[in-house]
């Protein structure tokens, strides 16, 4: 049997918030440590029939990437909800809304540029 490891390195700093964000997994091209200034974490316990979850963002982030992390990531789990479960229009639901909430996104930032 075949086995992946990945590894997750959160630098924090005196008040433990993030400071850095590393990761490295077997079972990718990258060759490298590679940075990210977020992430989203989550498991299925199905013991409690829960998800359990990890967010973690550095202060570095900005607020127009997160945005895009987000929309980024709704789209991804559209297409992973479909592979699962062949629900195709629910996975369609789930992207419109991803294009909505951007560009919500984008229009809230366009007002607060003008303001």
């Amino acid at each position: 049997m075949n086995q992946s490891r990945i590894v997750i390195d959160v630098t924090l700093n005196e008040n433990r918030i993030p400071e850095q964000i590393n990761w490295q997994a077997t079972e990718t091209t990258a060759d490298s440590i590679r940075q990210a200034r977020a992430m989203l974490l989550a498991f299925w316990d199905s013991a409690d029939k829960a998800a359990l979850r990890m967010d973690l963002w550095t202060k570095d982030m900005m607020v127009d990437e997160m945005a895009d992390f987000f929309y980024q990531t709704f789209m991804t789990m559209a297409d992973t909800f479909d592979r699962s479960t062949h629900q195709t229009e629910l996975a369609h639901d789930i992207k419109k809304f991803a294009g909505e909430f951007y560009t919500r996104f984008r229009n809230n930032q366009l007002k607060e540029n003008k303001a």
